[in-house]
């Protein structure tokens, strides 16, 4: 199937690694120009000049830190400059937390809601009056199955994502008229760096193999059992993208392997 993606540009912020990176790589490879949006200016050169010589694509790196407004500003700039604007936005960028509500202080909430919502709400007010310029386009916001169905080390994490799914909903009716369409992805597991980060932490202080702990957990909480790819998830989300997908809007779609439970 063809996309329809061929010369668009696409915004990816957290776009060097995990998601964001297989998601940008997908959208390069129908044919779209890319800007990956990090922290890491080093790691988002290097994985830009890999999709450029893979997909013949431009691919602009952005040194940016999503919960500094400047650095949002910056980007939206050099995005305009470069190239009169964008199509498409995958707002990405976020991380998992862990901690109580009784114990976590306020500077702890005002950091997550400024990574995991914020930075959407100001990226897309960004580049939306662009989009707009240009005919329309698709804004994905990935925000987690934990907006439903939390988990309950992680409350800031749950209570962050659960906004932005309304956010979503929310814009999706402020720009349809635009040509603007928004949608949500609450992906289940996925294996990121993360997941494999915190196993393998588990396994260096005694527990078993980092790989088995990620295959009993998604043997008990999936009806798949197992995790996804990066890859795997991109798939949906650049088809969610594309001009393909034209009649989604407002919706949030679960990419989950069965695990959320319907009853919830």
């Amino acid at each position: 199937m063809d996309l329809q993606l061929q010369g668009k540009v696409a915004v990816v912020t957290g776009g060097n690694a995990g998601i964001g990176l297989a998601v940008a790589r997908g959208l390069a490879g129908e044919g779209a120009h890319v800007v990956l949006c990090g922290r890491d200016e080093a790691r988002s050169a290097a994985e830009a000049e890999r999709i450029r010589a893979d997909f013949d694509v431009e691919a602009l790196p952005v040194k940016c830190d999503v919960t500094e407004p400047g650095d949002l500003e910056a980007a939206a700039k050099a995005v305009e400059e470069s190239f009169g604007g964008a199509d498409i936005l995958f707002n990405n960028a976020g991380e998992g937390t862990s901690e109580t509500i009784m114990d976590a202080g306020d500077s702890r909430w005002q950091y997550y809601w400024d990574l995991h919502l914020m930075a959407a709400v100001r990226m897309s007010r960004a580049l939306i009056p662009g989009m707009r310029a240009r005919g329309g386009g698709a804004i994905v916001n990935n925000a987690s199955i934990c907006a439903r169905q939390p988990l309950h080390h992680e409350p800031i994490y749950n209570v962050t994502k659960a906004a932005l799914v309304m956010l979503t909903k929310c814009l999706a009716h402020e720009v349809i008229g635009d040509g603007i369409r928004v949608n949500c992805i609450n992906p289940g597991l996925i294996q990121t760096a993360g997941w494999v980060d915190w196993a393998k932490a588990a396994e260096a202080d005694g527990g078993p193999p980092w790989q088995s702990q990620l295959d009993a957990i998604a043997v008990r909480d999936t009806p798949i059992g197992r995790f996804a790819s990066p890859e795997e998830l991109a798939h949906f989300i650049v088809f969610l993208c594309s001009p393909r997908a034209s009649y989604s809007v407002g919706s949030a779609y679960y990419v989950d392997g069965g695990w959320l439970n319907v009853t919830t």
